[in-house]
């Protein structure tokens, strides 16, 4: 097998699988929603049940479904949804029954964290193309959850870093909970039209049992979500009206950081500084958005989680968190990541466009980064120098979530730029097929004034369904290909052809401790250009539900890596890596208070960092990922996480390095609105013997305390410390004083930061 698979193999693999040509079905009931003069409060819901007052101005919903464990059963509880709108405001309250009241997940937590806890929400698809929809959730106490619900998508699912102002008033009682949720029609997106078409659905989560269960129905039998939505209609004469968003923000902060520049040799430099910015929002026509952004608030009082970033070939991959990028950002996705805003590390000024007219749906990005230019040594031409980047994105929707659009980038800095234009299709087959089909051209020209280019071209297949899901993906991308905006894994990178394929396949049995089983395949072989192979994989995967969010599985992977003299420096020819490695992860949710992942690994894996002229060898590697959380009390959240990665020589010469990562954040909460959080957190890198690596000795240590006043997520006050201790000792030497890395820790910076931000919306 040399893993150059044409498309025509993968729709001759298609057609086997029994996949007709493309049609259209669809699943949906209908709800008229009616017109409130009256604003329901959970006051007008006592003793569960709405007051005759409000019986006859809201729509009641109920007859909840299953989707898992048992697809189409009833609900275990009961759920009633009375909903309504005026002009300003979509209204829904829950009343959720449950036959142990006292079994309900409840804790005041800060906003986005109710994951192990019960929750009701909404999905809206409010125009109506069965694409994408806000999503809205709530915990019994109203802690709220919003995000974007991507059908059309690389990844099909959530996008979490979707943020909105809408309301949420939650409460307990003796039969269940009751949760209120004001969503403001200037917070939505819609058709310019008198009356309203759209989609949506009902939700109810119970993770005690890990029930998920809808209205209408939502069957994993049929691959998608928003065509199985409930048809919507009432809704007229509404409009966000002037929906203008003004965010100015305020940064301020004390630091006192260990600088190696410093003229006469490393020290401390102690200063302070101040920033302030703006970010705006202006809707036209209830749907079309402009974004603009000055000096825009990119300063993260929340840390990036932990992730092992030691002994990697490719880089690893942190989500976007930034305000000004976070609006549609789907518009810009495609199935390869050609648009990875991170890489756009310091703007000063920025204007984006995004909307939807009809099928049509446009994105557009102007913006600057300073970061190419700064850090470069005096006398170097591109000190200084700013990076303009312009993106443009259009697609057209057609058919049943069937899409086609095209995607231009640009970049250019100093003397060099990178250019890339995509043509892409998404087809929906029929109930249970999609493909997605792309053509990538990019030309780059380099500092050298070499001008490149390349291809890359995308065929991918997918299946879903409650008992038999696959994932069959085709990838050719040439050597040429540069793509400086995006974001390119082992894959996706050039000199590459290869395929992979998942496949999955779960049993339901039934009066059983067991809610799901079954094994798993995932498949790889790349080769480059030329035929030669460069990696195969094959992993097959056993996999248990229970109740409780519970899983545990059993993986084997067996890996055939070559690499090159281009891959790796001084390697005089290619090389054969064969590794073998056993896995087994465990989590679970099943208790109120406690929850836990675990991963623990053992094979061979390639030290990539050995000493210099010596070449990458096998090595015996272990591996543990643990992660918990604990509530001693309602209010009080304790998340811990440790990472472990150890190399051993195979030759019993010892331990190549040894990584160790641990982080426990504390999180306490007052109020809804008031929280303080604590984390601390230790990296530190033990390297063996110089034999048998390059690493050094490095160990770092961060303290960080911050105290948050949270509103909605565009006005909030922050107000925080950090501390950070690295192994370093200055040393005097007679050419300046050096940093020597110690096995102690010393305190090599600490500042203290003021950020407030607030929306205004006049």
């Amino acid at each position: 097998m040399n893993g150059r698979i044409s498309l025509r193999a993968l729709l001759a693999l298609l057609a086997a699988c029994g996949a007709p040509a493309l049609v259209t079905a669809q699943i949906s009931e209908d709800l008229v929603i009616p017109f409130t003069d009256q604003e329901p409060e959970l006051a007008d819901f006592a003793g569960m049940q709405p007051s005759t007052a409000l019986r006859s101005k809201m729509a009641k919903v109920t007859d909840f479904v299953q989707r898992v464990p048992d697809d189409g059963a009833p609900s275990t509880q009961r759920t009633e949804v009375y909903v309504a709108y005026d002009q300003r405001n979509f209204y829904a309250v829950f009343l959720a029954f449950d036959d142990q009241p006292g079994q309900v997940r409840a804790n005041l937590s800060p906003r986005e964290n109710i994951d192990n806890d019960d929750n009701v929400g909404i999905l809206l698809d409010t125009f109506n193309d069965q694409r994408t929809g806000y999503a809205f959730r709530s915990s019994p106490l109203g802690v709220q959850w919003d995000g974007r619900w991507l059908e059309v998508s690389k990844t099909p699912g959530f996008d979490s870093s979707y943020e909105a102002v809408w309301y949420t008033d939650g409460q307990l009682t003796d039969q269940g909970y009751m949760v209120k949720m004001s969503i403001p029609m200037r917070t939505l997106r819609f058709p310019e039209t008198d009356a309203q078409t759209w989609r949506i659905m009902f939700e109810r989560q119970i993770p005690r049992t890990s029930e998920q269960a809808h209205w209408p129905p939502y069957t994993s039998t049929i691959q998608g979500r928003l065509n199985q939505a409930a048809r919507l209609t009432g809704v007229q004469d509404v409009s966000p009206g002037r929906n203008i968003l003004l965010i100015p923000f305020a940064f301020a902060r004390n630091f006192d950081v260990l600088d190696p520049s410093l003229p006469g040799g490393p020290g401390f430099n102690a200063d302070s500084e101040e920033d302030f910015g703006l970010d705006a929002k202006f809707v036209f026509r209830d749907s079309l958005v402009l974004d603009a952004t000055y000096n825009p608030d990119f300063s993260q009082v929340e840390s990036d989680e932990p992730q092992v970033t030691l002994n990697q070939r490719f880089e690893v991959r942190f989500p976007e968190r930034r305000p000004f990028f976070l609006e549609n950002a789907d518009y810009f996705a495609t199935e390869s990541a050609l648009v990875f805003t991170r890489r756009i590390v310091d703007p000063e000024m920025g204007l984006k466009f995004t909307g939807r007219q009809g099928d049509w749906g446009i994105g557009s990005m102007l913006i600057d980064d300073e970061a190419p230019g700064q850090g470069r040594p005096p006398g170097d031409p591109r000190a200084g120098e700013v990076a303009d980047i312009g993106v443009m994105r259009v697609f057209r929707d057609f058919g049943e979530q069937s899409r086609v659009g095209i995607l231009y980038t640009d970049r250019q800095f100093a003397n060099t730029s990178n250019t890339v234009t995509s043509f892409d299709t998404r087809l929906k087959i029929n109930n249970n097929w999609s493909t997605d089909l792309q053509y990538v051209e990019s030309e780059s020209l380099l500092s050298t004034g070499q001008k490149i280019s390349g291809i890359q071209r995308n065929v991918r297949l997918d299946r879903s369904g409650r008992n038999l899901s696959m994932h069959i993906h085709k990838l050719d991308t040439t050597e040429g290909f540069r793509a400086d905006l995006g974001f390119l894994n082992r894959n996706y990178s050039p000199d590459s052809d290869g395929v992979h394929m998942n496949v999955n396949y779960l049993f339901w049995p039934a009066d059983s401790k067991i809610n799901s089983w079954g094994p798993t395949l995932n498949l790889t072989h790349i080769d480059d250009q030329s035929g030669l192979r460069l990696y195969t994989q094959a992993r097959p995967q056993l996999v248990f539900n229970l109740d409780g969010q519970t899983s545990f599985s059993l993986r084997y992977e067996t890996v055939k890596e070559r690499l090159r003299p281009q891959d790796f420096p001084g390697l005089p020819e290619n090389r054969n890596y064969p590794q073998v490695t056993w896995s087994a992860t465990l989590e679970s949710q099943a208790w109120a208070m406690l929850g836990f992942s675990s991963v623990l690994s053992t094979g061979e894996e390639i030290n990539l960092s050995p000493p210099t002229g010596i070449e990458p060898e096998l090595a015996d590697a272990t591996g543990a990922e643990l992660t918990f959380f604990w509530r001693p009390i309602d209010s009080l959240r304790i998340d811990t996480t440790y990472l472990y990665t150890e190399l051993e020589d195979q030759a019993g010469r010892g331990s190549i390095f040894s990584n160790e990562i641990f982080r426990a954040k504390f999180n306490y909460q007052f109020t809804k609105e008031w929280s303080l959080r604590f984390i601390v957190q230790q990296d530190e890198i033990d390297p063996g013997s110089p034999l048998l690596t390059s690493l050094e000795r490095d160990k770092n240590r961060n303290y960080d305390l911050l105290a948050r006043y949270v509103i909605n997520p565009w006005s909030s006050l922050y107000v925080g410390y950090n501390s950070n201790s690295s192994n370093f000792d200055l040393v005097e030497t007679t050419d300046g004083t050096e940093i020597v890395r110690t096995d102690g820790l010393r305190q090599d910076g600490e500042q203290f930061f003021v950020k407030f931000s607030y929306l205004l919306q006049p």
